[in-house]
């Protein structure tokens, strides 16, 4: 990918103020990954998949009275695993990190799940005392990559069926663009699509013995296959900046984000996939926030970490990563 002067490469965690953390259960073939901001971070948000399970984004509206958050839980479990956010809650109420109203410290924690019960034991789900072991392991460090945490169980090119799937997992990237500013993005990838390469539309993993999806989907004999195969997906992540930002510079920075699902997922926003984006601005810069260069950081950022995810999966659950594939 041509990004110009700016640099690709690193880890949201590159952000300063940024911390991430990974609860990951191999046996259950399920996890949540926490993204830490414990002094706050403004922050926006964009639904644009058809199926989503998301906590607390009302709040992110730039009408809403909220103004900072202080992590964004990422898990999967599908609805279920959205409880494991009240261990976020608990993690930092104890180390009074939250807004401070009417006597109590509220630490506000937005979240978002995919679904991964297709994957070995579906009665286990991500709860509060995971996503509390998830931040206690947080730190700046470069985060590990693949089938962890959120990744744990996910799957993707599920179109013609899980039996046809490649693993998933969870990525992240960073651009630099020059005068200390950077733009990170974390992304657990479950999608029902196939991840292609953004820079040349190759496909980097698509249903085993088929055509790519876009194909599958579009030709006339396609008969949508029984759950979990495209009822079974979602990709969802953040991104990060340490430029300042207003809640609603917020939001569409998220919104600028999914073109960087759409990149590296086709088809994408499907209505079978809850595709959600989050973004956050720790504001740490003092120069003027550049709209045009911090959205297309966004997109690039949002696009390598697809790509690592699926790059550093490895198999689970009969499931083939695509390291495998091509021994």
């Amino acid at each position: 990918m041509y990004i110009g002067p700016a640099k690709l490469g690193g880890f949201i965690t590159n952000v300063s103020g940024i911390e991430v953390g990974h609860y990951t259960d191999e046996a259950a073939g399920t996890g949540c990954t926490v993204v830490l901001t414990r002094r706050g971070a403004v922050a926006g948000v964009d639904v644009r998949g058809a199926a989503p399970a998301t906590r607390e984004t009302d709040l992110l509206h730039p009408t809403a009275l909220v103004e900072q958050v202080h992590a964004i839980l990422l898990t999967g479990g599908s609805v279920f695993g959205l409880e494991a956010a009240a261990g976020v809650q608990r993690y930092l109420e104890e180390r009074s990190y939250g807004i401070r109203f009417a006597g109590h410290t509220i630490p506000i924690v937005p979240a978002a799940a995919l679904f991964d019960l297709g994957v070995n034991d579906p009665s286990v789900r991500p709860g509060p005392d995971d996503a509390y072991t998830a931040c206690r392991l947080a730190s700046s460090q470069p985060t590990e990559q693949g089938s962890v945490g959120a990744g744990t169980g996910a799957t993707v090119a599920k179109v013609a069926g899980l039996t046809s799937a490649v693993k998933g997992g969870i990525g992240s990237a960073c651009v630099s663009l020059g005068n200390g500013i950077l733009v990170g993005a974390i992304v657990a990838v479950n999608a029902l699509g196939d991840v292609v390469n953004p820079a040349t539309g190759s496909l980097i993993a698509s249903p085993i013995d088929h055509r790519s999806s876009v194909a599958v989907i579009l030709d006339t004999s396609y008969r949508r296959p029984e759950v979990p195969g495209p009822m079974g997906n979602t990709t969802i992540g953040v991104v990060a900046t340490n430029a300042a930002l207003s809640k609603s510079q917020a939001s569409k920075l998220a919104s600028i984000a999914q073109d960087g699902i759409a990149l590296a997922v086709r088809p994408a926003h499907t209505m079978s996939d809850g595709d959600t984006m989050f973004a956050l601005s720790t504001g740490e810069s003092e120069l003027p926030a550049n709209m045009y260069r911090l959205g297309a950081a966004a997109v690039e950022a949002t696009a390598q970490a697809i790509v690592l995810a699926v790059t550093h999966a490895k198999g689970l659950g009969g499931i083939p990563a695509v390291s495998e594939l091509k021994q």
